[in-house]
């Protein structure tokens, strides 16, 4: 299940909600990025590396809302790989004005 959901705000503009999945994101490496790559829609050459998803974060030009729930956010932030997936996505966020969280209770 894809959980990438579309709206058009005021000025027609594309918005992108993505509600990330804890479960698919700890499990080990290769299943997080076959994950991140589907739910972002990345190129089939995304690397599948903390770089690649650095590199394809900051490629994206349209309003984008990341939303995580407490769950998943304390499953991440407890995982050692996982912790480092949610650095590289929150430290690209900050650095592109395009990407934002939201934490659902």
């Amino acid at each position: 299940m894809k959980h990438l959901n579309f709206c058009m705000g005021r000025n027609h503009n594309m918005k992108w909600t993505i509600e990330l999945d804890g479960n698919k994101l700890c499990q080990d490496k290769e299943t997080a990025h076959a994950y991140l790559s589907e739910v972002f829609s990345f190129a089939d050459y995304y690397g599948k590396n903390l770089d690649a998803l650095h590199d394809c974060l900051s490629e994206i030009h349209h309003e984008t809302e990341i939303c995580l729930d407490q769950k998943t956010l304390i499953m991440m932030a407890e995982g050692s790989y996982s912790y480092r997936i949610l650095t590289v996505m929150f430290d690209t966020a900050l650095e592109n004005p395009y990407l934002k969280f939201r934490l659902k209770r």
